[in-house]
């Protein structure tokens, strides 16, 4: 079956550029941080209007005159005592082997296009939304957000509900001798820009809950079989 007709008849967009603009998102902020949400929020208003009101209400809550504070909601929301983190392969697999498997694979294609990781690994939002910019094979770019990037953003916001950060809270009691305090209105701060980038995912990929076609992609059909193996067994559980 020939992919551009087959991705011209779904409607999918076949230029995803953007998302090397709004990985800008889920970098570590210094101070052109909110100088760079600005950026990918005035994109978001022309572009994807709904996306850009998450990022709205981020941009009232960010405190743009102090990077300290930026950066220790930052650290609060995805680093130390973080309410989620954004290494894709770990919010599907946690430590286990197939979180290696996926990053190797990543690896490949980040590789393949010449994408530099920096110090984080090669399943860090950020490094996987560039990769998606630069992704020639436009199937294994849509697979591989339907599979896995999407699911694992899912994952991420679901995190922070109010009683997922409770039990979190009362299990950092626990363990730790300190807790990052941070103001109740600011804790789930960073949960816009996710809110964010799933909105435009849900517009470029035609993300609905109807039955969705089988991978293609070798490496995309490891990671859903194990994911369905995983989830089977937590049912079980």
């Amino acid at each position: 079956m020939d992919l551009k007709k087959t991705l011209q008849k779904e409607d999918y967009k076949m230029n995803y550029q953007h998302y090397d603009l709004i990985a800008d998102l889920f970098d570590y902020p210094d101070a052109k941080y909110p100088d760079r949400v600005k950026n990918v929020t005035g994109y978001l208003k022309d572009n994807y209007p709904k996306a850009s009101e998450p990022l709205d209400a981020f941009l009232k809550l960010l405190p743009e005159e102090n990077v300290d504070e930026m950066q220790e909601l930052f650290t609060r929301s995805f680093d130390v005592q973080s309410v989620t983190t954004l290494d894709v392969g770990y919010v599907l697999f946690g430590d286990d082997y197939k979180r290696g498997e996926l990053l190797s694979n990543l690896m490949k294609e980040h590789n393949k296009v010449k994408n530099n990781c920096g110090t984080e690994l090669a399943d860090h939002l950020p490094n996987i939304l560039r990769l998606l910019a630069r992704l020639k094979d436009k199937e294994l770019a849509v697979e591989m957000v339907k599979e896995i990037i999407f699911p694992a953003v899912k994952k991420m916001i679901g995190e922070f509900s109010p009683d997922r950060l409770e039990t979190k809270k009362e299990s950092y009691k626990k363990h730790y001798k300190t807790l990052i305090e941070v103001s109740e209105n600011k804790e789930t701060l960073y949960v816009y820009t996710l809110m964010a980038l799933d909105t435009v995912f849900c517009a470029d990929f035609i993300l609905t809950e109807k039955k969705q076609n089988k991978p293609t992609s070798d490496f995309i059909k490891s990671v859903v079989g194990e994911m369905k193996i995983e989830n089977q067994f937590n049912d079980r559980g």
